[in-house]
């Protein structure tokens, strides 16, 4: 475990940034507010990061009270991360970065990894920001299909794959459409008139997308 480097500021920002100003680091957050993550699945949703970098970042994250370590039980008794109460609160923290960051969000790069899920934050922002809105939604992309907990107090706040169980709505568009609506030049009611979100489902949710 690496030593902590400090700004040695007596300021909360330069305090916060102790903590979680390295590399990698808030990145390795966002995909455990999925809910417990295997350490390989946390490497394969990373592309980039050593394994020596990931390890040591899980275990300053451990140290630091952001995440732990169990072992899960028979049939599974794998090892797997997941955040603290702390660490789950770093929730809008992602979000605000995101929507501060979105503006960059332009043309895709050739070097650019992508995973589907990498949008369910944004995504998530625009749904709660619908009168009454919440349930479980299961969002279809090119790149593959995710699922969000909208209103939902706890984690998971998200899912890679189709939902679990059957989803309040499904929501399926192309991924131009999903960045419009994460940088908030596109609303979502917007985009389901204009035909650019096509949604189906019996639920509550599905039903007030569909009749706003």
């Amino acid at each position: 475990m690496s030593p902590r480097r400090s700004y040695e500021q007596y300021c909360s920002t330069a305090r916060a940034l102790d903590v979680v100003g390295d590399r990698w680091t808030l990145l390795i957050v966002r995909e455990l507010l999925a809910g417990p993550r295997r350490y390989t699945d946390l490497h394969a949703d990373l592309p980039g990061v050593s394994t020596d970098v990931l390890a040591s970042r899980l275990k300053d994250m451990e140290r630091d009270g952001l995440a732990t370590r169990r072992r899960l039980p028979p049939p599974g008794a794998v090892y797997v991360y997941e955040l603290t109460a702390r660490g789950r609160k770093l929730l809008p923290v992602l979000q605000a970065l995101g929507e501060w960051g979105a503006p960059e969000l332009t043309e895709r790069r050739p070097t650019d990894a992508v995973r589907a899920h990498w949008f369910a934050l944004p995504l998530l922002r625009g749904l709660e920001d619908l009168s009454g809105g919440e349930g479980l939604v299961e969002v279809r992309l090119e790149e593959g299909e995710f699922h969000l907990y909208v209103g939902a107090d706890g984690i998971p706040v998200y899912g890679a794959g189709p939902a679990p169980e059957e989803p309040d709505a499904r929501l399926a568009m192309d991924t131009g459409t999903c960045a419009a609506v994460g940088r908030g030049d596109l609303g979502v009611l917007d985009a389901v008139r204009d035909g650019r979100i096509e949604v189906t489902g019996d639920g509550t949710l599905a039903k007030a997308l569909r009749e706003a």
